[in-house]
Formats: structure tokens, sequence, C-alpha cells
């Protein structure tokens, strides 16, 4: 019997699946191509409609920055608000929890590392972080999850660190993940469900360790935690409405090598961060996103990753939300880590490196099929259709939006003009258009401000020392348009172009270039 929960894509299936699932997997890629195409189209057809149908999407726009400004906001203060809090003494006074009836004493913090072929100058300060977090480190576990692909130099490296670290921590595990096993999609999904099922075998079940006192954190190996940030995952853990059916989801700030980037990197960097602030005042809109926390009960019941997956880290959240019926949401944090932006050894070759991050994160839109074909296969069994429905439709404007807004404003509005003929020039509206357009655009530009300010807010202290930096900080989101269309819109519609041909994407590993001394 198939297991729909860890279907990947079409060719896992057969017959009517197969074909059902095949044009789900065509729908994100039609909606923004039909968008894209339809627009060009009516431009020269119908130029006095989609001249309107542009100028009431700028008003939208607008209106949409004003409302996304406002959550950006609201998201900073919170988060600055809860960094204040000492969450040892919160969690000291908590005690023992009422509805689960013990106390963070008891619990065991799971941090895993999946690292393909990173260096010691990227794995030791993440390790380092941990260490000063302020966490008893004798309640934590550290898997360093390697990859047998990289060969012996990998092994070395993690042998290296477990002689390093292995002492200052209360557990402490190095696997290594074998290449070539059938069915498997080379990636960090399948190293992290190796490493995991390895600490079920060799230290979580040969101990007695209690699941339902076990947490996990899964995170990208550059990410370095700030102080407190496990305390405030207990805490939240601890008092939580039904805690084991939640992950739990930091804000990734980008500050590790912010100034070592070139400007366009940084510029999509503070962009990602800011949509995960906004994502954490509308938590029934979250998914995972990279580094997260959940507990151990959950990845167990579930059967941990899908091992065949490029978007695992939110598929992890639909595979559990799916599994258990509706009832499995994110717990947003208010808390930040931090990890680098994507950097390569020179400025084209970092273009290049961008790009494709964002199509991969692009290719999460391997979600909206996965979420609606499971959805139909568990209609009857499902209470609350109506969750599966607003999940649904969050995902299809989510990646709609990224495929087609930016060139909506920027390329596509413009088009009335160059196609509509003479006729259509001759207008008041024609005349008109630029001049509106250009009106919203330039109000619309409040939200680069906004932006422009809590990115330099949101550094650390010691990053924000000097003038010249607050004066890069602000003149490079004038480059913002370019960046989105550059990298935002075109990956966007690639991942889905890919999609919608069945085009499967591979995992490819964002590299980690960093100064050093």
């Amino acid at each position: 019997m198939i297991d729909y929960l860890k279907v990947s894509k079409a060719t896992d299936l057969g017959g009517k699946d197969r074909r059902l699932y095949r044009l789900l997997e065509m729908l994100p890629g039609l909606l923004s191509w039909g968008t894209i195409i339809g627009l060009v189209v009516l431009s020269a057809t119908a130029p006095v409609g989609t001249a309107v149908f542009v100028i009431l999407f700028d008003v939208y726009w607008l209106l949409l920055v004003i409302f996304l400004g406002t959550h950006l906001l609201i998201s900073y203060r919170a988060i600055k608000k809860r960094m204040k809090v000492d969450w040892a003494k919160k969690c000291d006074e908590l005690g023992v929890s009422p509805s689960l009836g013990f106390d963070w004493r008891e619990l065991w913090q799971v941090i895993i590392l999946p690292t393909y072929n990173e260096g010691l100058e990227v794995i030791r300060p993440s390790l380092e972080a941990i260490i000063k977090s302020g966490y008893p480190t004798e309640k934590m576990i550290i898997v360093l999850a390697t990859e047998g692909r990289v060969g012996e130099e990998g092994r070395a490296r993690g042998a290296a660190i477990e002689r390093e670290y292995a002492s200052r921590f209360g557990k402490f595990l190095v696997t290594v993940h074998p290449d070539g096993i059938e069915g498997e999609l080379k990636g960090k999904g399948a190293n992290q469900a190796w490493a995991a099922k390895e600490l079920k075998r060799l230290i979580v079940d040969p101990e007695g360790l209690d699941y339902k006192k076990i947490l996990v954190s899964v995170f990208d190996i550059d990410t370095v935690v700030y102080p407190g940030y496990f305390h405030c995952f207990a805490h939240t853990f601890l008092t939580a409405q039904r805690p084991y059916r939640a992950s739990y989801q930091p804000v990734p700030l980008y500050h590790n090598n912010i100034w070592d980037a070139p400007f366009f990197a940084r510029v999509a960097a503070f962009s990602n961060t800011f949509w995960q602030m906004m994502q954490q005042i509308k938590p029934e809109k979250l998914a995972t996103y990279s580094s997260h926390s959940m507990t151990w009960q959950a990845l167990v019941d579930i059967g941990f990753w899908s091992t065949n997956m490029v978007s695992e880290d939110s598929r992890i959240f639909w595979h559990c939300f799916i599994f258990y019926k509706g009832d499995y949401r994110v717990e947003p944090l208010y808390f930040p880590v931090s990890m680098d932006i994507c950097r390569d050894r020179n400025h084209w070759l970092t273009a290049g490196s961008l790009y494709r991050q964002q199509r991969r994160w692009g290719w999460g839109a391997e979600n909206i099929p996965y979420l609606i074909f499971n959805t139909i296969k568990h209609w009857k069994e499902i209470k609350n259709k109506q969750i599966f429905i607003n999940h649904i439709a969050v995902q299809i404007y989510g990646f709609h939006s990224w495929a087609t807004n930016a060139l909506i404003t920027s390329v596509i509005g413009w088009l009335p003009l160059f196609l509509g003929g003479d006729r259509f020039n001759a207008t008041v509206l024609s005349s008109n258009l630029p001049d509106v357009t250009r009106w919203l655009m330039t109000l619309a530009m409040v939200g680069m401000i906004v932006s422009a300010v809590i990115s330099i807010l949101i550094l650390p202290k010691d990053y924000r020392s000097h003038l010249r930096q607050y004066f890069i900080i602000i003149v490079q989101w004038v480059f913002l348009p370019v960046v989105i269309v550059l990298f935002g819109a075109f990956p966007g519609i690639e991942a889905q172009t890919r999609l919608m041909f069945g085009k499967y994407m591979g995992f490819w590993v964002t590299p980690k270039h960093r100064k050093t001394e």
C-alpha cells in the first residue's frame, strides 16, 4: 500500500493517482504563466482594461506594503521585547508544567546539525554559540550529521569536531549518512532522517530516554543561536496548548557574514528575514522554514523526515499537519537565530549561487500538489476541512505572488503604453498611466524606508558602530526593485516552470565561504 504522506512527486505514483498528482504539479506554473501571458496579450488587445487593472493592482500593492510594514514593526517590537526576557528565570518561575507534569530541567535538547562539506570555520561558531546559550550542556545532545559521499575529508572533520566538543555536552554523536541509498534524494532531508534514526538506535532507545521529554532543533550548519534560545523554546513548549502538536519557529537573521557579502545578497537576505518576521504575526499561515524546532514525539510519529525531498524544511510541517488531520501548527518564537548570507568566492559567483538558492526555495511550490493531493485522499477523515482549504489558498497565493507581483509592478504594468497602439495612446488614461503608477510606487517607497530603518535596528550593536555601515545599509535598499525581480520573480517562475514540465530538481547546497584571518 502506498504511503501518500511520503510521496514527493508524480512519478512515485501510478495510474489515476499519478495523473492527478501530475496535474496538480502543473497548477502553480499554469497560474503564474497564465497571469503573465494573459496580461501581455491583454495589453495589446484590451489596453484600457489592462491599464485599469494595473492601476488597481498598484493600489493593492500600496495597501499591501502598508499592511506588511505595520506587521514588520509589530514583529520587530515583539522580538526586541522577548530578547530582553530572562528566559532561564522564567523557566524557573514556571516550575512544573500543570499540563505536562514536569519542568524544564527534565527536558533534553537535541540539536541536529546536517553538514555537507563546510569547513571548521563554519561548524565551530555554531557549537560555541550553543555552549554559550545558557542552557545546561549536560542536557544537550549534539548530532553532527555528515555525508559519506564527502569521503575521508568529511570523516576526518567530523572526528576532529567530536574530539574537540564531545566532552562539553551531555551526549555527542557523529553520524555518517551512506551514499547511494535507493529511493533517496541526495540532500539535507535524507541526511537528517538518517541522523535521527541513528540517534534513536544508539542513544534514545538504549538509554530509555522519555520521548515526551525530548525537544529537537534541526539547524543549518551555519546557524548561530543567541543566548536564551533554548530556554525560550523550553518555556514556549511547556506553556503551549497541545505542545506536541506544534513546531517552533525562530526568526532567521543573516548576520554571520553580513559585511563580507555583496549588497544584492544582503538585500535578498534582509527581505527574507522581514518576510519571516511578518509571518510570525500570522501563525495560522506559518510553515516551518530552514532552522526550526519541534518535538521528538512528532518526529517518531511520522517516521522522521522524507528522504526524497528538496524542500524538507517545510515538508516536515505539511507531513505533520496532514498526519494529525490538521491538528498541527507552528508556534512563533519571536526569537532570532543568525545564519550566513549566500556568499561565493566572488560577486559573479555569488550572483549565480544566490539565484540557485532562491530557485531551490521557490521549489517549495512542490508542497502545493502534495497538500492538495493528500487533502483529497484524506478528505473523509478530516474534521476541520476549512483549515485545509485555508492553507491551500495561502500556499497558492504565496507562490503565485512570488513569481508575478514584482513583474507586474516593474515590467508588465507598462506594456499597455507600448502594445496598446495609437488609439489607446491617444486616450487620457494612457497619458495619466505613467504619472499615476509613478505616484503610487513612490508612496509604496515608505515600505523601503521602513525596511532600511529596521535592517539597521536589528543589527547587533557592535555591527553598527560606524556611520559608513549605516550608509551602506540604507543605500542598498535602492536596489530592492531590481533584486526582487532578478533574485525573486525569475528563480520563482523558473522553479514553477520546471515543476510544471516535470523537470524535477535535486538538492543544491548553498556555498558557505567565510573570510578567515
